[in-house]
């Protein structure tokens, strides 16, 4: 499976943050806002992974993330001149699709949960059409919506409507097969002038080839789009962080844990950072987990 952060757009919500930069380089809490999506598609097992962002933006996520590899993935890059719409990353990363299955992620959304990974792993195999994830929240009309049957199956897709029919927001995390490339290619603009990811869903939703995966109580997803959610998102990275002793969205612990590095070379990022406690860490993790045997490494349920 192939992977794509969306991280263009304007950021005209997080204005004058967003005028000096994209807002997916903005700090959540200690580390820039993409790291967050970037480690979720790695826990999913991804490791082919294309950014797409303003083309003045480009070498600013070069400098960040170069190719990969050093977190033993591979990471390519793509301009979105315009913001065209969320569909428009598939016209985008055509050729880095190249027919086979992909996980779109938006590059200001934010997940974490104990038992995450393994859904997204499960879903990924289980993959026939596309799979799209369910989340309870208070204010559903600021969202896309599921609407689900008694059975709790998908039944429609609506974009922020006024008297929602469901309490089931849709994130920005989606897992697609080959065929999305041309469903998006087939779309017309909509009133706002952009290529809708609803439009996607609901051409598989029609072809009975849509699936809905419901994230549980246990699962936190944060959209850090505007000022205020971003402060709340890095206050609960903080949390977290502090009470639990672990790094939300630390791209080089997920690589290591997920067996794209090892532990000497997850030591040497932190090496290179030993001055801050981010470094550290990443320097105790190494240690740790050069000490244990290989049976205990494996990703497995890994947060």
């Amino acid at each position: 499976m192939k992977g794509i952060i969306l991280a263009g757009g304007n950021g005209t919500r997080l204005r004058p943050l967003s005028l000096v930069g994209s807002k997916q380089l903005a700090p959540v809490y200690d580390k820039p806002m993409i790291y967050y999506p970037l480690s979720l598609l790695m826990l999913a097992g991804i490791s082919d992974i294309l950014v797409i962002a303003r083309p003045t933006e480009l070498p600013l996520f070069r400098r960040l993330l170069g190719d990969g590899g050093r977190l033993g993935i591979s990471i390519g890059y793509a301009a979105q001149d315009e913001p065209r719409g969320i569909a428009d990353a598939f016209r985008i990363g055509t050729d880095h699709i190249a027919g086979e299955d992909s996980a779109l992620i938006l590059g200001d959304n934010l997940f974490h949960g104990a038992n995450l990974p393994s859904l997204l792993r499960r879903s990924a195999r289980r993959l026939n059409g596309c799979v799209l994830f369910g989340h309870q929240v208070a204010d559903p009309q600021r969202f896309g919506v599921a609407e689900v049957d008694e059975a709790g199956r998908l039944v429609a897709i609506e974009e922020k409507p006024e008297c929602p029919r469901s309490s089931l927001a849709i994130p920005g995390l989606y897992f697609f097969d080959g065929e999305v490339v041309d469903i998006a290619k087939g779309l017309a603009p909509s009133a706002r002038g952009e290529l809708e990811i609803t439009d996607v869903l609901r051409a598989y939703l029609k072809a009975g080839r849509a699936d809905l995966m419901w994230l549980g109580r246990g699962v936190t997803w944060l959209d850090t789009g505007t000022a205020e959610s971003l402060l709340e998102a890095g206050l609960f990275v903080r949390d977290v962080q502090r009470r639990q002793g672990i790094r939300i969205g630390c791209v080089e612990e997920v690589a290591m844990h997920m067996g794209f590095i090892d532990a000497d070379a997850c030591y040497r990022l932190g090496e290179e950072m030993a001055n801050s406690s981010y470094g550290r860490y990443l320097m105790d993790c190494a240690r740790i987990s050069g000490r244990l045997p290989a049976s205990a490494r494996q990703p497995g349920g890994w947060p």
